[in-house]
C-alpha cells in the first residue's frame, strides 16, 4: 500500500482494539456481578450514548475514566430507575465505580500495545485522528500518553459526525494530501471504512466485535486485518 498519510479512528480501534465499546462495558458489568440481562444492558448503554449527545456531561479536562464514571453512571441510574436491576443507591455506586476501573485498566492494557505501532508509524507517515468523540479527546490522549497526532479532529468540536465523510475531508486536507494518497484506518466498516472509502481513500478495516451484524462488502477496504499489531507489517 502506497500512501503518505494515515488517518486513524479513535474508539473501538486504538483503545479497545477492534472491541466495540458496549462488549468492553459489558464484561465490566460481569466482572463487577451486575446480574441483569445482556439485552437490558444494551438498552441502558443507547440511553448513555443518546443522553450524552442531548447534555453537555463531559468537559474538555475529563479524562477516559472519569468519562468512563459518567458513561457507567447513567447507565446503573436507568437500570435502577427503570426496576430492571433492584439494588440499593449504594450498591449501584460501588458497582459502577468497579466496572469504571475494570474497563480503565483494560484500556491502560490494549493501548500500551497501541502506542507502540502508532510510535512506529509515526516516523513514516504523516497522521491525523478523526474520531466520533465527546469533547475531551486531547485529554484522553494525555491521559494515555499517546502523542503521534499533530492532527486531530473531533466531531464534538467540528460539529459533524460520523459516517459523514465530511469529516474525513477535513483530516484529508488538515493532511494535505490527496484523499488516494491517505490511508483510513478503522474499526467500523459503515463508519469508517465506507465514507472514507467514498472520498477515494484507500482503507484497512481493523474488523472485530461490532455493535451488530452489518452488510458488508469485503471488496471494499483496501485490506482487512484482525489486529492493530498488523499495520506494522502491512505498513
Amino acid at each position: 500500500m502506497n500512501a503518505k498519510g494515515l488517518i486513524f479512528d479513535y474508539g473501538g480501534t486504538i483503545d479497545t482494539n477492534s472491541v466495540h465499546w458496549s462488549e468492553v462495558l459489558w464484561d465490566g458489568f460481569v466482572a463487577a456481578d451486575i446480574q441483569i440481562e445482556k439485552s437490558a444492558f444494551r438498552e441502558a448503554y443507547v440511553h448513555g450514548e443518546q443522553t450524552l449527545a442531548q447534555k453537555p456531561l463531559i468537559l474538555p479536562h475529563y479524562t477516559m475514566l472519569d468519562l468512563l464514571r459518567i458513561k457507567v453512571n447513567i447507565e446503573t441510574r436507568y437500570l435502577r430507575e427503570k426496576e430492571i436491576w433492584n439494588v440499593s443507591e449504594v450498591e449501584r455506586v460501588v458497582k459502577a465505580e468497579r466496572v469504571a476501573y475494570h474497563c480503565y485498566e483494560h484500556v491502560q492494557s490494549v493501548i500500551n500495545t497501541s502506542r507502540e505501532v502508532l510510535l512506529y508509524l509515526s516516523s513514516r507517515y504523516s497522521m491525523a485522528l478523526v474520531s466520533n468523540f465527546y469533547g475531551n479527546i486531547h485529554a484522553v490522549l494525555r491521559d494515555f500518553h499517546i502523542e503521534c497526532f499533530p492532527i486531530v479532529i473531533e466531531s464534538a468540536v467540528v460539529g459533524v459526525r460520523k459516517p459523514d465523510p465530511r469529516i474525513f475531508q477535513m483530516g484529508i486536507d488538515a493532511l494535505g494530501l490527496k484523499a488516494e494518497d491517505t490511508i483510513a484506518i478503522g474499526d467500523s466498516y459503515s463508519k469508517d471504512i465506507v465514507p472514507a472509502a467514498t472520498l477515494g481513500c484507500q482503507t484497512i478495516w481493523v474488523r472485530g466485535t461490532g455493535w451488530e451484524n452489518e452488510t458488508v462488502e469485503e471488496s471494499l477496504p483496501t485490506a482487512i486485518i484482525n489486529n492493530i499489531q498488523e499495520l506494522t507489517t502491512l505498513l
